[in-house]
């Protein structure tokens, strides 16, 4: 039988904090998630505002929220870790989770914002831009048109408490990083 290795330390740290996390809220019966892993307005003087503006990616509302995220983050993850490195890897998630909290802090509505969604959707457009080509991947252009038209229309006729306008942000930013690097190997 072949070692286990741990290929991806990024990916894996994030999938096990991400599992503690959701255990961590399940015992406190959502305490954990209200007070250190939902992104929601609140007072600029409360250092947790500001916590929160980078740790709500690591909270998920129940074991199916956390499946469906954790089924494609380590699917696409690994791949991307081992081409990007795990600092860049890294790097994303951060600037995810801060956009996507700012924004959100900022918008009129005053609900919570947790999960890794966004990331999950900055990947999904990372991967489909990576590859050795020039110019812009025909495969980037055909997912971005199918993911941000569902997200559109999902944000204006579905009423699920699901943050499409996160999944966008993600995707974007994802995007944006695949082009940077694909850019900056030339």
């Amino acid at each position: 039988m072949k070692k286990i290795r741990f290929n991806s330390p990024v990916v894996l740290s994030f999938a096990l904090i991400s599992g503690i996390v959701l255990i961590a809220n399940y015992l406190t019966a959502g305490w954990s998630n209200t007070q250190f892993f939902m992104c929601s307005k609140g007072s600029w003087s409360d250092p947790l505002t500001y916590l929160r503006l980078f740790t709500h990616v690591l909270g998920h509302a129940d074991w199916n929220h956390y499946s469906g995220n954790m089924i494609l983050f380590l699917l696409v993850g690994p791949l991307l870790e081992e081409k990007y490195g795990s600092l860049n890897l890294f790097e994303i998630i951060i600037a995810v989770a801060f956009v996507t909290g700012i924004v959100h802090v900022f918008l009129p509505q005053n609900t919570g914002l947790l999960g890794a969604s966004g990331i999950v959707f900055a990947f999904i457009l990372l991967a489909s831009i990576t590859g050795e080509g020039k110019g812009i991947p025909l495969t980037l252009l055909i997912a971005a048109a199918f993911y941000i038209s569902q997200q559109i229309y999902e944000g204006i006729i579905v009423r699920d408490n699901i943050s499409q306008l996160t999944h966008i942000i993600g995707g974007s930013i994802g995007a944006f990083f695949g082009l940077f690097f694909s850019g900056s190997k030339k």
